[in-house]
């Protein structure tokens, strides 16, 4: 895992040696990327994750210092992980999505009350726009990486 293109925010949380991430990259064939606080046992806990499933396809790449598990390991992992170390951090990617309207790409002038707050205010049509009605446009942003602070939800009694 490359983290010179991550951001800031991320690149700060990997090396923290006492949370642990789990990563989520998106890209096809790519598998889950999980750095752990060191624990002696953390290669059993993790192959205790696979029960019920075949064989467990996990690699340590000490290049990275970080485990390589299946994508469809994710649920499983925070879940587990979340009981086991009481909070954890999830990176994957996500893409914001952008709205706007017709009227307002299409406009002249210089008055806009649309959701994008005069951003694509006369641009013209296209660029990626899904119109769904006259009022209302959308498009999806890039792609990027998202960091969430997950915690373990105590039970009162």
């Amino acid at each position: 895992m490359d983290l010179t293109n991550i951001p800031l925010q991320i690149r700060a949380n990997w090396s923290n040696p006492n949370i642990p991430i789990i990563v989520r990259s998106g890209i096809p064939g790519e598998k889950l990327t999980a750095r752990l606080p060191y624990r002696s046992d953390n290669n059993t806990w993790l192959r205790s994750l696979a029960s019920g499933t075949r064989k467990p396809e996990i690699k340590w790449s000490p290049k990275i210092k970080a485990w390589k598990l299946p994508i469809s390991w994710l649920n499983r992992f925070v879940d587990s992980g979340l009981e086991r170390y009481g909070r954890l951090y999830l990176i994957q990617p996500y893409r914001e999505i952008e709205k706007c309207a017709p009227a307002c790409r299409n406009a002249v002038g210089h008055d806009c009350q649309c959701s994008c707050m005069g951003a694509n205010h006369g641009i013209g049509d296209g660029r990626g726009w899904f119109d769904v009605s006259e009022t209302f446009s959308f498009r999806w942003g890039t792609s990027a990486a998202a960091i969430k602070l997950m915690t373990k939800k105590l039970r009162t009694v």
